[in-house]
């Protein structure tokens, strides 16, 4: 689907950082309204209604996980994407899993708006596909229709990029599935780059549905990831 616009939340107390951030969407006709703390945030969200939350989790005046959560509690569709240093404490990253992405400090620009893109194409409520019967593995049950997962009949909450990975996966029943394949077909990156947002997020998955049953994703290091 076309992101022509869709309207980015950028919260990012950094001037320079923001306003780099602000010219490159508003020229990949994003419409951009720009916070620079918690506060001002939360102002502007609450009329504005962004499609996308491009959130620095490091704010001065709070914690930007804490923002996307409220975000998202108000407007569940609202797609979450966060920065963060490249040397953040594991523990940081490890609580971003509620979002859809995140992008460390140094980026690209291109990236980022890149990374918007496929975010968007994931997460709008355009994007829904139509009604079919849920996909199903052993005792694992995805349903389309609401991206709702349940596994041994019980509900496991998901969000959509968890979704679209473990769907790719059931999808491919019990096949390894190259990393490169699921940054292209699951984040749609349309070149290859050095990412571990595949390993993070497959870590989501099990943190999730390993408490219901027998391990259910399978790791074969050095190319992909299937299920059992």
């Amino acid at each position: 689907m076309d992101h022509e616009g869709a309207t980015v939340l950028v919260v990012e107390d950094e001037p320079s950082i923001a306003d780099v951030l602000a010219i490159a969407l508003r020229y990949h006709r994003f419409e951009v309204i720009t916070a620079r703390s918690v506060r001002q945030a939360r102002q502007l969200a609450g009329h504005t209604r962004p499609d996308v939350a491009l959130l620095d989790v490091m704010l001065p005046d709070g914690d930007g996980r804490a923002l996307g959560r409220e975000l998202r509690d108000a407007r569940p569709e609202t797609a979450l994407v966060f920065l963060t240093a490249r040397d953040a404490p594991a523990e940081i990253v490890g609580a971003l899993g509620f979002g859809d992405d995140y992008i460390t400090k140094p980026f690209n620009v291109d990236e980022v708006v890149a990374r918007i893109r496929a975010v968007l194409r994931r997460t709008r409520p355009a994007d829904v596909l139509p009604a079919r019967p849920p996909l199903r593995y052993g005792d694992l049950e995805l349903d389309d229709a609401t991206y709702a997962a349940r596994r041994a009949g019980r509900s496991v909450q998901l969000t959509p990029t968890e979704y679209a990975l473990l769907r790719f996966l059931v999808r491919n029943g019990g096949r390894i599935v190259p990393k490169e394949q699921l940054l292209r077909h699951v984040w749609q990156y349309e070149h290859q780059i050095e990412s571990t947002v595949v390993e993070t997020y497959i870590s989501y998955l099990r943190r999730k549905l390993d408490p219901l049953g027998p391990p259910l994703i399978t790791t074969r290091r050095g190319f992909g990831y299937g299920l059992a």
